[in-house]
């Protein structure tokens, strides 16, 4: 393999840093750090790098090198195991356990390495990361260890400190507006999207398509419901609810459909526990799309409240909902932005209580009125 070859098939001329730490394991006699932390907001590349990765290292070696690129590509390869948290919120010990501790004692079925691939790092309970530790601390030499986080920070000190960090840089909002345009978003909302998404493709793309406008409108009007004294009138939570259970209704509609059609090719004793095993699934999944929607909902509420502290010290360049400026000089006059910045730390402290299972609707019924008093104090 030519030195300078792995740079191409990664695809990472984005990604500098990302680009330089795969290439150098990838060259031709390197030896790849036994784990790797991908880190860096959604929407990078993260994903399709670490796949493009994995089949380059299973690649290495084999018989035909071309298969066995394309058989990776496309989850086939006995060697690639690809884990994503089965929890509401979590990665869970039954995520790890037989799916990568267990497996990772055993020689890989075809290729030199064993390459696993975890989802969400930062979702890993305490119970997942003390099983998967001693993996990361005594890795058997075919184990290559890819982990995946959105939010490095929130990934366990034990299991960070075990990685070779791998940085995917945001992407210009230049970029990511240029692709909402080539799917045919009109370019005053696709720079708008672009900046409100922080530098997350994904983001963007959902902001931009679909209900993405819906859910957009929804977040302003919970956000501006408390500046104008009318969160008791007009109660905006509650189209910030109805959103999130739509969400996570049309998760749980997919699961089961998957389940009808994998139920057709069981034998009928094997039915129930699978109908059982799909309906936790399911809740999970649809506790999950739903808290998501419900956050990135009060996330726009608070980049409101941080555009509306832009206008009131003079920095109205700077605010991130480009499209809404005159609704923005509104609702800044007179206002102290100090008492903004505060506004935007109420939003964010209901954010992060999201996933300790609390009641969603009195917590965002409950940050509407405290939004209410300290803007009217």
């Amino acid at each position: 393999m030519p030195a300078a070859a792995p740079a191409a098939p990664l695809g990472l001329d984005a990604h500098p840093h990302a680009a330089a730490v795969l290439g150098s394991a990838l060259r031709e006699g390197a030896r790849p750090s036994h784990a790797y932390l991908f880190h860096g907001p959604a929407g990078t590349g993260k994903r399709a790098a670490a796949r493009a990765f994995a089949a380059e290292l299973l690649a290495e070696g084999a018989a035909d090198p071309a298969s066995a690129r394309a058989r990776t590509r496309s989850g086939a390869h006995p060697d690639l195991t690809w884990v994503v948290p089965s929890g509401a919120h979590e990665m869970l010990r039954r995520d790890v356990d037989d799916a990568v501790v267990s497996a990772a004692t055993r020689t890989p079925f075809e290729s030199t390495r064993r390459v696993f691939v975890l989802e969400r790092a930062e979702t890993m309970n305490d119970e997942a990361a003390n099983r998967l530790l001693k993996t990361l601390e005594e890795p058997a030499d075919y184990v290559v260890l890819v982990l995946l986080t959105d939010r490095p920070g929130q990934v366990l000190p034990t299991i960070a400190s075990r990685c070779q960090p791998v940085r995917f840089d945001p992407l210009p909002g230049e970029a990511i507006a240029a692709r909402l345009e080539s799917r045919g978003v009109a370019p005053g909302t696709a720079r708008t999207c672009a900046r409100l998404a922080l530098g997350d493709g994904e983001r963007a793309l959902a902001l931009a398509l679909g209900d993405g406008p819906v859910l957009r409108g929804h977040a302003e009007a919970f956000a501006r419901a408390p500046i104008a004294g009318r969160a008791g009138a007009e109660r905006p939570w509650q189209a910030l609810l109805a959103l999130a259970d739509t969400r996570g209704r049309a998760v749980e509609a997919e699961l089961e459909a998957a389940l009808a059609e994998e139920l057709e090719t069981l034998a009928r004793s094997e039915r129930r526990k699978r109908t059982t095993e799909y309906a936790e699934r399911a809740k999970r999944a649809s506790r999950r799309a739903r808290t998501q929607a419900l956050d990135g909902m009060l996330g726009l509420a608070g980049l409101w409240y941080r555009d509306l502290a832009c206008v009131a010290v003079g920095a109205p360049d700077l605010v991130l909902h480009a499209d809404r400026a005159a609704e923005l000089a509104a609702d800044a006059e007179g206002r102290d932005g100090a008492v903004l910045r505060e506004a935007l730390e109420l939003v964010e402290d209901t954010r992060a209580r999201l996933v300790l299972n609390v009641s969603e609707e009195l917590a965002c019924e409950a940050l509407a009125y405290r939004l209410e008093r300290l803007l009217a104090a």
